[in-house]
């Protein structure tokens, strides 16, 4: 049975902030993730190769050495605790076996350290989700959907701590949105198409969770709120668009606690601060540190609520001072020890505060993850019944907050944003109360959608 969460989890902003969770997340190996130490999360994969059966001894040396390289280093800087994030390419998914091992690989490297130096390190296992293509039978069965399961089991019984994943149902949908700020057509496809495909996704990875002991951690809504991010970086789609699509992202990926995930919530899922706020589950986050992976006008403002600070992910290549998954590692520790030397010294609130000033001001996606802007939108979400109906709601309060930052002179938008938001603000107004008439308005225009794929 599903939990509807009806209140937030956080009553004062004080409390909301980052290293700290009210429902923190134990692993088997001491470390408190939301227990008043931030830590780093690092992402790594590997450089151009092909992944095949005779380049897997290669694939396998590339992942000791970037682990070896973070355990060293993470010994090095005194670092408390990591988690290591592994999310496996295609062929590792369509190869379980193949993920598994590499899965075993990092464990086990970790293991040792922790035996013989005292590091603490744990793993979140990420399969690649390969719902993807024309060969696809159905979203949840079939050799697809077979093979992802198998991955978790198979890595969660080869030891990772956490299981996570960026899940695509939904996707072809939304790009379809993305492509022409479609906001009636994401909102279906984030609460309607994502939500179903979460509830069901979600559920066989918390039996997994219950099965082996490993935490069903969190989903993300990358494929959709940050490639709406990244286009509107670029100047392709209207920042408010992007903006209230993050916002919208949340309602999809609360869906993974609503059936028992745990947190912590994984790394580019920016929408995490929502989760948090309503589930008191720990989050991880990236910010300035995934400028290695894509670029984004949120890089201070991600960190202000977050229980493990990352960097998106980064290719085992060489730069001046080393391999990048180790100059990356670097990078993303001193940034946690400063922020824990803010939390002993009694400054975590100001120096929360300073990272959401510094970027909010300059566009509508840094705004809504202001922690006050955050806590406010989440309090009138809750107050809703459906999927649907919170998407709704979530889209006009995001444009609501934007536009009265603007007014007040502490949100900055050009007159083409300013155009883009009464257009979009009128169009979610304007949807239907019922779902079920949504869906008939909006299906029959998803041309990359298969319905009978979703039992529809």
């Amino acid at each position: 049975m599903a939990h509807v969460f009806k209140t937030i989890a956080y009553t004062s902003l004080e409390d909301f902030v980052y290293g700290k969770a009210l429902k923190p997340v134990t692993l088997n190996n001491g470390m408190v993730i939301g227990g008043g130490v931030l830590y780093p999360e690092i992402n790594f994969t590997l450089p151009p190769m092909l992944i095949t059966k005779e380049t897997m001894p290669d694939v396998i040396r590339n992942y000791k050495e970037i682990t070896k390289g973070i355990c060293e280093r993470a010994k090095e800087l005194s670092v408390p605790g990591f988690v290591a994030e592994i999310e496996t390419l295609p062929p590792m998914t369509e190869n379980p076996e193949w993920g598994i091992e590499v899965c075993k690989t990092v464990v086990d490297i970790i293991k040792e350290y922790d035996a013989k130096s005292g590091v603490k390190g744990a793993v979140r296992i990420t399969p690649n989700d390969i719902r993807e293509g024309n060969k696809l039978e159905h979203m949840w069965h079939g050799r697809h959907w077979e093979n992802i399961l198998k991955t978790f089991e198979g890595c969660a019984k080869a030891g990772a701590d956490l299981m996570a994943i960026e899940s695509v149902g939904g996707k072809e949908t939304h790009d379809e949105a993305v492509m022409f700020c479609d906001i009636s057509k994401s909102i279906f496809a984030l609460t309607v198409l994502g939500a179903r495909d979460m509830a069901k996704l979600w559920s066989e990875i918390v039996r997994i969770s219950d099965k082996t002991g490993a935490i069903a951690s969190g989903d993300t809504a990358c494929g959709f709120a940050n490639t709406a991010m990244v286009l509107a970086d670029k100047n392709y789609i209207p920042k408010v668009f992007a903006a209230a699509v993050r916002v919208i992202s949340a309602v999809r990926s609360l869906v993974a606690f609503e059936v028992g995930a745990k947190g912590p919530h994984k790394d580019c899922g920016y929408e995490g601060v929502y989760v948090k706020a309503i589930t008191g589950t720990p989050i991880s986050m990236e910010g300035k540190t995934a400028a290695c992976a894509h670029l984004s006008h949120v890089g201070n403002i991600a960190v202000c609520v977050a229980d493990l600070w990352s960097n998106e992910s980064i290719q085992n290549i060489k730069l001046l001072a080393g391999m990048a998954p180790l100059v990356s590692f670097e990078q993303l520790a001193y940034d946690c020890r400063l922020m824990n030397r803010a939390m002993e010294t009694g400054d975590s609130i100001l120096l929360r505060d300073l990272h959401a000033d510094s970027d909010s001001y300059y566009d509508p996606q840094a705004y809504v993850l202001r922690p006050d802007v955050v806590l406010d939108i989440s309090t009138e979400l809750v107050k809703t019944k459906t999927h649907y109906e919170r998407g709704k709601k979530a889209a006009l309060l995001a444009f609501e907050h934007i536009r009265s930052a603007h007014e007040k002179g502490k949100l900055k938008l050009d007159d083409r944003e300013l155009s883009w938001l009464d257009n979009l603000s009128e169009t979610v107004k304007t949807l239907p109360e019922d779902v079920e008439e949504f869906i008939d308005n909006v299906i029959d225009d998803c041309e990359n959608l298969e319905p009978k794929k979703y039992d529809m």
